[in-house]
């Protein structure tokens, strides 16, 4: 497509989109949860096609000389289409929170005030990589009342042409519009220039993948944007605290997956339990071969422990997001100066404290800037799932609107309503 075309294109998109919100804005219940099942149930049957749409991306993959653990994410094996069709079942029976009235109250005047649950109307999604983010986001789409238009990676390109026109075909058998979960059906990333800035067609728009997209979507959207840049999370160690309590979350915290941006990437110890806590912990990281980037107190007491593979951390060590066995380690005086840490140089995403005092963790919920704070619990929990939410279409570090993991809630918004009985203002 030329440029003038993708304009002409994505123009088309974003009508038909807008369009068939406010079909799924109406759409009972009922007929939303029937879509899902259905998406479920040809997952389920269409299993052998998209294994085959999905071998020519990852044979094209493979030749361009793509790294194994990204090949490895664009895989749809049985195991995860099932996965995903059981996400569509689970969203299917979970609470329709659309058109729920939430705070109604009598004003002296008579009226009755309060607000109501409605979907945003139309999101763009732009990801790379994963094919499921094609289900993810339309399942909780649709169960939103929502219509959206997703843009995958190219290096997915088939995996989640494929994907699409199932879940097309689920909303049609339910009687909802097709439109209403659209794929940009080409690569050009000039499609991605005219996504974001669609605002008479596009309310909001969702990246999820690496920095430099997300960079280039803040920097150029003309539309809100629901993001998060960077997962550097920390793990605090206070004094007191149960020593193997807090050997086992720590460790659960950076090595239980490295790649998730919930994955701890900073290790803070207060000063009282370091000499108890890091030879423990630092010889679980070296039998796991975890790199520890350590101020020079914490080095000089890791110094013991056989085989770790210890570095000097610079500056940039305390800002980094790893995304690999790597963590930046450091001794703290206390609850105060981990707090200062955390606000100065985390990502504002996920940190927890392990203690045993009560005020001390109180404090840390209060006065730590992030979307999840956590006491005594691996950060590894932050996500849509794990909270109760279902799936989750990415996770928020911004402070309006949705912040921390975003399920259904967080692609709905509130309006006032305002109920009487022929009351007039004086």
């Amino acid at each position: 497509m030329n440029a003038l075309n993708i304009a002409e294109y994505m123009h088309s998109l974003g009508l038909q989109a807008r369009e068939a919100s406010a079909r799924m804005a109406a759409a009972p219940a009922a007929v939303k949860a029937a879509a899902l099942r259905e998406m479920a149930a040809l997952l389920r049957s269409s299993v052998e096609s998209l294994q085959a749409d999905n071998a020519k991306d990852l044979e094209r993959a493979t030749a361009a000389g793509l790294a194994a653990p990204m090949v490895d994410r664009l895989k749809l094996t049985p195991k995860i289409i099932e996965t995903l069709a059981v996400g569509c079942e689970q969203l299917a029976v979970m609470p329709d929170i659309i058109g729920e009235v939430i705070g109604m109250k009598q004003q002296p005047s008579g009226i009755r005030v309060g607000q109501m649950r409605v979907p945003l109307g139309v999101f763009g999604m732009i990801f790379e990589s994963r094919p499921n983010v094609t289900i993810e986001a339309a399942s909780l789409s649709i169960k939103s009342g929502n219509a959206c238009i997703l843009r995958g990676g190219s290096e997915a390109i088939e995996s989640n042409k494929a994907l699409a026109r199932l879940v097309q075909q689920a909303l049609v058998r339910a009687g909802l519009p097709a439109e209403a979960v659209q794929l940009v059906q080409t690569t050009d990333r000039e499609a991605v220039g005219r996504l974001i800035a669609m605002p008479e067609h596009v309310d909001v728009v969702i990246p999820r993948g690496g920095k430099g997209l997300i960079e280039r979507v803040s920097r150029e959207a003309k539309v809100p944007v629901i993001k998060h840049l960077d997962g550097n999370c920390h793990t605090y160690v206070d004094d007191p605290c149960d020593l193997a309590m807090a050997v086992k979350v720590a460790d659960n915290a950076k090595t239980q997956k490295y790649s998730p941006c919930n994955a701890s990437e900073g290790l803070l110890v207060a000063r009282g339990v370091a000499r108890e806590f890091l030879p423990q912990i630092g010889a679980v990281f070296a039998a796991k071969g975890v790199e520890m980037r350590c101020d020079p107190e914490a080095r000089a007491i890791l110094q013991a422990v056989a085989g770790a593979q210890l570095k000097d951390a610079t500056e940039q060590d305390w800002s980094e997001e790893y995304l690999a066995p790597i963590i930046s380690v450091k001794v703290v005086a206390g609850v105060d100066e981990a707090i200062a840490h955390i606000n100065r140089y985390s990502s504002h995403h996920t940190d927890a404290i392990l203690t045993r005092d009560h005020a001390h963790a109180q404090r840390f919920l209060r006065e730590v800037d992030s979307a999840s704070v956590m006491v005594n619990a691996s950060t590894r929990f932050a996500d849509g799932f794990e909270y109760g939410l279902g799936a989750e279409i990415g996770i928020s570090t911004d402070k309006f609107h949705a912040r921390g993991p975003v399920g259904l809630e967080g692609l709905t918004s509130l309006k006032w309503i305002v109920l009487g009985d022929g009351e007039i203002r004086g």
